[in-house]
């Protein structure tokens, strides 16, 4: 081996500890951040969760104690109806771009929903209060959650997608060759092989939406009470967080520390659920 070339292998290799050592050290230093953020979080969450945390109404201002079920409930109740809304257009419009949109019309759909992915949250909530709250003449758990589902279905839409697109062709063309129609294959093949990839998105936009502020302080409004039905304003761990945060009480901090752990697990949960199914789901393909 020539000494140029044993110069070139030296130089690379220097590079190549170069961007390795640096890419540990950006990485050490996010994680270090994330743990920061999640550690304060609890530091300051936990001496305020109690079991009345989880069962009682807020108390009247002045008072301390109390809990935020009503919150946690409502919280259910808006992004369950979300679901409801947004997973089976995000799911059957997957299916659609899957199997039939490689044309003009899959191009648009495809552009459109990766543009609605970056519209910050906040446009989404306007939308809602202008074609919802407006036209109902009031503020509602409904109009919230059609501003999540409106959220939740481009997410849902692209990542389904792409684990509909992972599913071999092989397995379309054997079932084709069997004799059965096009909708029972992807109905009975195709959408069972890729399910758990769909559920992993699913997991992913729903934790996503379960964080949203902003949408919900346009719709939802907020409620010290238990609700009147999902027409009527309703409390959402978000916007209870938000709204004990900026409060000038201290019992209102500590719980909206408190509120926000518990939604920062849930959150948590929801994704580390996601990537184990993800796993799961790559090592079942291999």
């Amino acid at each position: 081996m020539s000494r140029e070339m044993l110069d070139n292998f030296d130089q690379r290799r220097r590079r190549n500890a170069t961007m390795f050592t640096l890419t540990a050290v950006f990485t050490a230093v996010s994680l270090t951040l994330l743990f920061a953020i999640l550690g304060y979080i609890a530091f300051h969450g936990i001496s305020a969760i109690s079991f009345n945390f989880f069962t009682k109404l807020p108390v009247p201002l002045g008072e301390t104690g109390g809990g935020i079920a009503n919150s946690i409930v409502g919280s259910a109740k808006v992004v369950g109806l979300a679901c409801v809304m947004g997973l089976p257009v995000g799911i059957l419009g997957a299916v659609y771009l899957a199997e039939f949109g490689d044309n003009k019309i899959g191009f648009a759909i495809r552009y459109c929903a990766d543009v609605l992915n970056g519209v910050p949250s906040i446009v989404m909530g306007i939308f809602a209060y202008t074609v919802v709250v407006l036209s109902m003449g009031h503020f509602s758990a409904f109009s919230g959650s059609v501003a999540l589902a409106l959220i939740m279905v481009p997410l849902v839409l692209r990542t389904a997608e792409e684990f509909i697109r992972l599913v071999p062709g092989s397995i379309r063309e054997a079932a084709l060759a069997l004799g059965i129609s096009q909708w029972k294959v992807i109905l009975r093949v195709v959408l069972p092989t890729a399910a758990r990839g769909i559920m992993t998105g699913a997991i992913l936009a729903v934790s996503r939406i379960s964080g949203e502020t902003a949408p919900l302080i346009f719709t939802a409004f907020g409620n010290r009470f238990w609700d009147a039905g999902m027409m009527n304003p309703i409390a959402t761990l978000p916007h209870t967080i938000f709204t004990y945060a900026i409060a000038p009480y201290d019992d209102w901090h500590r719980q909206a520390w408190a509120a926000a752990l518990i939604l920062m697990l849930v959150v948590l949960i929801g994704n580390v659920t996601a990537r184990i199914l993800m796993k799961t789901d790559r090592g079942a393909a291999h």
